[in-house]
């Protein structure tokens, strides 16, 4: 059997810088340490630094509640309003969030404040577009991810447009939904920013993805540049498999192919993609 790992699978730049952030805490910073939220979408890492002693606060009022101690941002980065009440709190705040997210949080504070009406390509849900949302005005803000949203999008027409991205979004996509905001005539500015690791990541897998006879791809339940990874292989490979660890691989219906590829989202450590690496060669 023939083993392919893409080249960018693993920790993308942002997410190493967090994890770096908080192991220097652990070793030096002020106890007890908190993280706002997961420091990345990855359950096996936040479970290793839980043992450490790194609890995760979900409020920003468990925060307030709090006598002493640091709050680490993770890297997905938060709000104004959030980032104010923590500078406001008793813990000393470290900030881990990824230098590409605060640079979309500057771009949306600097063209709302300029009058720009703000559309941000992400997922609503997901932590980094509600931190960078909380970046600009709410009330000039849409935030889609869908051809449909796309379409009803409209502002005045002597309005101007401002759009940016989540920095895991399906670069392919981004660019469609663009296109449809750009048929509409509005004076515009694009700026895009998903992050040159992302797309470089999501060629990579859709290449890979075309040649082999399966695909694995090793990602957080929760992160969202995994799922996005799977939904391309998926499109060029219908044995594609999406697993947190090598015992999810051994518990599902995968079986021996002759070509086998493997990709990793940007918060999964190289230690997880060894492991599945070992056992596809040894085990099948």
């Amino acid at each position: 059997m023939k083993l392919k790992t893409a080249k960018s699978a693993g920790f993308c730049f942002g997410v190493q810088k967090a994890i770096d952030a908080v192991y220097h805490e652990i070793e030096y910073g002020q106890r007890p340490i908190y993280t706002f939220g997961p420091i990345i979408h990855n359950e096996e890492v936040v479970s290793e630094l839980e043992r450490r002693g790194v609890t995760v606060l979900k409020t920003v009022e468990e925060i307030e509640q709090k006598e002493c101690g640091t709050i680490i941002i993770r890297s997905h980065g938060v709000s104004r309003k959030i980032r104010e009440r923590m500078e406001q709190s008793r813990l000393r705040v470290v900030d881990a969030t990824c230098p590409f997210v605060l640079r979309i949080h500057k771009y949306v504070r600097e063209y709302s404040s300029q009058g720009y009406y703000v559309v941000i390509i992400g997922d609503a849900a997901h932590p980094e577009v509600q931190g960078i949302y909380g970046w600009s005005d709410p009330q000039r803000t849409t935030i889609l991810s869908e051809q449909e949203e796309a379409e009803k999008f409209t502002v005045p027409k002597e309005g101007r447009v401002c759009i940016v991205s989540q920095t895991t979004f399906n670069y392919n996509k981004f660019q469609d939904l663009v296109e449809i905001i750009s048929e509409k005539g509005y004076d515009r500015i694009v700026l895009n920013t998903i992050c040159s690791a992302t797309e470089q990541r999501q060629k990579e897998a859709e290449a890979l993805s075309g040649q082999v006879d399966a695909m694995i791809v090793i990602g957080g339940k929760s992160s969202s540049n995994s799922r996005k990874l799977f939904e391309i292989c998926s499109k060029k490979c219908k044995n594609t498999y999406f697993i947190q660890t090598k015992d999810d691989l051994e518990n599902s219906t995968f079986q021996r192919f002759g070509y086998v590829g493997i990709t990793a989202g940007a918060s999964t450590p190289n230690n997880i993609i060894e492991e599945v690496q070992k056992y596809v060669r040894n085990e099948l």
